[in-house]
This record gives C-alpha cells, structure tokens and sequence, in this order.
C-alpha cells in the first residue's frame, strides 16, 4: 500500500498552480483581443471584387462625367461630310441591272435587222427582256389553245448550252451564258409576233409556212448580227446564222403546229 500511495501522490503533484492558470487565461485573452482587432482593420478595409455602396465611392472620389455622356462635342458631328450620301447612290433599277433605254435600244436592233448593233451594249448580261419576251410568246401560245411554257423554256436553256459551245469555239475572245441567253431571247419577239398572228388566223398553210420561214430569217439574221458585233467576229454572220435559223425554228413548229 505504501507503494500504490507514493505512486498516487506522484501522478496528482505537479508545479501547476492557480497563478499560472490566471496567467494564462489572461494570456488567451489578449491573444483573442489581437485576433479582433486584426479581424476588425480586414473588415474596414473593401475586398476586391466585393459590393462597395455608391455613398462610400461618391465620398472617396468626385465624377465629374455623366453616365452615358459622349465626350466629343456634339456640334462637330454636323461638320463631318459622308462620301456615300443618298444623292450619290444609283436608282434601285440600275443596281439590280435594269435600264429600260438599252432594252429600248436593243428591242429596236431586234425590229431592225439592217441597223448596225452597238457592241458594248449588246454585250451585257440583261435577262429582263428575255423573261418578259418568253413569257409572252408562252401566254399568246396559251391563247391559241397551247400549253407549251415547259417546251418554251426546255428549248430556249438548250439552245443557249447549243451556242455557248459553239461561240466559244468559233470566237477569239469567248462569250458568257448571260449573254448568250440575252441575244436569244432579245431576237425571240419577232416569234412573239407569230404567235400572235396564230391567234388570229390559222398558220397550217401556204401563208403560214410563208410567214414562219420569213419569221425565221429574222430572228436568226439578227441574233448573227449581234453576235458578230459583240464578239467581234466580222465575216461570220452566216456561220452564226445557220444554228441560229435552227433553234428558231423548232419555235417555229411549235408555234405553228
């Protein structure tokens, strides 16, 4: 029992005393008050990035802009000249390519064979007479009883792929589709006019097979002739003439019969 007591006395005997324990609770309490403070200097002081109330900015710096406000003077824009200017722009026909007097000047090259065509202006890619004059040798065939827009248009795409290859072999320079297809279908209206006469009077004779051979050789003596002086292919107007005689007339039969 001896033993078991000294040992007892050892293990609860220790230099620990309630001095030491003040001390170190008032020790702790300074630390914590430190801790505080610091945790308070942070608290003052914004984070990047944190929601800072406009008072508190208003009041470290004066704006002296305006949100929104342009900077430059307003009065110095009404002295800056723009060069594309509504009165400079071309009319909205000649943008899309529509210019009613080089229709007007080729329809009459069309009516007239025997006048000398312009080259620079047959040599444009106009497609508006074309449309207009196909449509209206399909609705005069409509009123003679025939429904051949399909045959009209079949027709007219063939034979300008036809003589595409055919001008490009036979001309130095070469030729477009788009013109290609705006000479064919500017030399369709004297076939325009054929159909019409359909309407009127029955074509199944010696008057109509007159009147379509004649029909022919216009069309076709005028297609060469702007051909020869867009191309620049002098000397060449029967060659040109004789394909151009040939797709007009299967016009012609479809026309006639």
């Amino acid at each position: 029992m001896s033993i078991f007591e000294q040992f007892h006395s050892d293990f609860y005997e220790s230099s620990y005393t309630i001095d030491n324990q003040e001390e170190g609770y008032n020790s702790y309490g300074s630390n914590e008050n430190l801790c505080g403070n610091r945790k308070s200097l942070i608290g003052e002081r914004p984070q990047a990035g944190a929601f800072v109330p406009s008072e508190i900015l208003l009041s470290a710096q004066s704006y002296a802009g305006q949100i929104l406000q342009p900077t430059c003077d307003p009065d110095a824009l009404s002295h800056i000249s723009y060069a594309d200017g509504f009165d400079e722009e071309l009319p909205l026909l000649e943008e899309l390519g529509i210019n009613f007097d080089h229709i007007w000047q080729k329809t009459l090259t069309v009516l007239n064979p025997m006048k000398p065509a312009d080259g620079s202006i047959m040599n444009e890619t106009d497609l508006t007479g074309p449309m207009v004059f196909c449509l209206a040798l399909g609705a005069t065939l409509l009123l003679a009883g025939k429904v051949h827009f399909g045959y009209v248009y079949g027709m007219s795409a063939i034979g300008c792929l036809a003589m595409h290859a055919l001008l490009n072999l036979m001309s130095i320079t070469g030729v477009s589709h788009g013109c290609i297809a705006s000479v064919l279908g500017y030399c369709l209206l004297p076939m325009v006019i054929l159909s019409g006469s359909a309407v009127v009077f029955s074509l199944q004779g010696i008057l109509g097979t007159l009147l379509a051979l004649f029909i022919i050789g216009w069309c076709s003596l005028s297609a060469s002739k702007i051909f020869t002086s867009a191309l620049a292919m002098e000397g060449q107007q029967l060659l040109i003439a004789y394909p151009c005689a040939l797709l007009y007339g299967l016009f012609a039969l479809l026309t006639v019969f």
